[in-house]
């Protein structure tokens, strides 16, 4: 019998997370190898420069440039405030004298007798790394970041949008089937990761936002829905950088699917704890999956693990994540030996599946992900 390994994503009520947080520009570890973080730790911060302003000094004073410069009262590297004098022109026997005030706050970064101009350097900005989860740190890069660990439950999606955000898990539906509709959300689900079943309505997600929810799950969500909320069609491009004030993710695929009955149950077991949860998806090379990350004691972790070798074989779940048949779950039927010659002239390896609807399909088998049982 033909197998093979493809990655697939986790359920788990049990399993170990680690991820990495990295500064985008070099700077300051804040933590200790072994430290215990909550979520909202910062765990290294670096400082931007802040941006460069140009006072036109010759141009305010009205003279040449190098006359100008002349009458400035600070020198490189003095610290300047906005509203502070900085030149004073003499006038004529004492009289018509001209005053020259800061625009900015700053440090002073060049005066120069060409062009007569002062440039300051506005406060730096700094750039903090949060935990993102609540567990321990195991490694230091140091002036870079660390790595945290977590022990807990965690559901990756197979579509996400919105960043990182925290929030306390509420199932707000009855059933994997039910469809999460404005309804279900309650006034005093600010802060709430809200769990639905097959799909979220486009009126769910605008009252979600409206009541400051932190995220919304659900096994589907239509495609004509996401683009409206949004404002956009996402494309292929990774997801996570949205400004939609929400952070959503699916775990079955686009349209109402039914979230999988394992799905849904471990959520009910961690409702009224607390989360972590990115939208962050990149299905092409360098995969990244959105997830939902709930750090748990050890006497509160599921007694058994989603497996984590991943085997193609005959009858193995999968979900298919590319075009034609993106997001569809079906079972493996086939695995024929033989490469297959695409379209495209490529050679691959193929597999059968029987998708939901009893369809039988060959598709790659980079094409696929098993969905962990």
């Amino acid at each position: 019998m033909g197998s093979a390994y493809t990655p697939g994503l986790t359920v788990s009520g049990d399993v170990a997370v680690k991820r990495t947080r990295r500064l985008p520009i070099k700077g300051e570890v804040l933590v200790a190898k072994g430290a215990k973080v909550t979520p909202d730790t910062t765990i290294a911060r670096a400082m931007l420069p802040g941006p460069l302003q140009t006072i036109k000094l010759s141009e305010k004073l009205g003279m040449e440039a190098k006359d100008a410069v002349q009458l400035f009262q600070l020198k490189v590297g003095d610290s300047i405030e906005k509203g502070q004098k900085i030149a004073e022109s003499k006038g004529f026997l004492g009289l018509g004298k001209q005053t020259i005030l800061s625009d900015y706050t700053g440090v002073v970064e060049t005066v120069s007798e060409v062009s007569g101009s002062v440039l300051i350097r506005e406060p730096s900005i700094p750039v903090d790394i949060d935990a993102y989860i609540e567990g321990e740190v195991v490694d230091i890069m140091p002036e870079e970041g660390a790595i945290v660990e977590a022990r807990g439950a965690m559901v990756q999606g197979i579509f996400g949008v919105g960043g990182e955000r925290r929030g306390t898990i509420r199932v707000a539906v009855s059933s994997p089937n039910e469809t999460l509709d404005a309804g279900h959300i309650q006034a005093d689900d600010a802060g709430k990761i809200l769990i639905g079943g097959n799909g979220i309505t486009y009126e769910a997600m605008t009252k979600a936002v409206e009541v400051g929810a932190a995220g919304l799950v659900a096994g589907g969500i239509k495609d004509s829905d996401l683009t409206k909320f949004i404002g956009y069609d996402i494309g292929v491009a990774i997801t996570g950088q949205e400004a939609i004030g929400i952070t959503m993710l699916v775990t079955e695929g686009f349209g109402f699917l039914t979230m999988a009955e394992r799905t849904f149950e471990l959520f009910k077991t961690l409702s009224g704890k607390h989360a972590s949860i990115n939208g962050a998806t990149q299905i092409r090379a360098g995969v990244i999956r959105p997830e939902v990350i709930v750090p748990l004691a050890e006497e509160h972790r599921a007694a058994h693990a989603a497996g984590q070798v991943f085997e193609l074989t005959i009858g193995t779940p999968i979900r298919v994540i590319r075009e034609p048949y993106f997001g569809r779950i079906g079972a493996v039927t086939e695995l024929p030996p033989t490469l297959v010659e695409l379209e495209s002239g490529t050679e691959v390896r193929v597999l059968r599946a029987k998708l939901e609807n009893q369809e039988e399909v060959t598709v790659p088998r980079a094409n696929v992900e098993i969905i962990a049982t």
